[in-house]
């Protein structure tokens, strides 16, 4: 059968960040989204060279930035079951607010954060059902 083209517990996308700071990036989304940490590879002076972390359900990937792959911004919108509370929990971790969580009229609500490398954290409920089964 063969070994498939995407790896156990990914999908076919999978967001890919370049960071300021692997080991601060690591920290922030253990403390705030208590993301499991898949893969941590790093050389011997602790550059991330390929970190693998589950959130939500989700997976994400990162490296530390190099001459070759300068670091980028990245922006991510995440559904969990309580926005107020991981919103929360995103401060305490470090998180620098954007914006506090509040009913949007399409059906949720959300909040915002930077992480300390600079990248936005959209943390979001679905309050109403956005996307009717049958219109996906």
């Amino acid at each position: 059968m063969g070994i498939s083209h995407v790896p156990r517990g990914f999908t076919s996308v999978t967001p890919y960040f370049h960071l300021t700071d692997g080991r601060k990036f690591t920290e922030f989304v253990k403390a705030a989204f208590d993301a499991e940490v898949i893969d941590d590879h790093r050389n011997e002076e602790g550059i991330l060279l390929h970190g693998a972390f589950k959130i939500y359900g989700s997976m994400i990937e990162g490296s530390d930035a190099t001459a070759e792959w300068p670091a980028t911004k990245t922006s991510i919108h995440m559904y969990v079951p309580d926005c107020d509370e991981v919103y929360q929990q995103a401060v305490k971790a470090g998180g620098k607010k954007i914006h506090e969580p509040v009913d949007q009229e399409y059906g949720e609500r959300a909040g915002a954060v930077e992480d300390p490398c600079g990248n936005r954290w959209y943390i979001a409920t679905q309050k109403v059902e956005m996307y009717p089964e049958q219109s996906l």
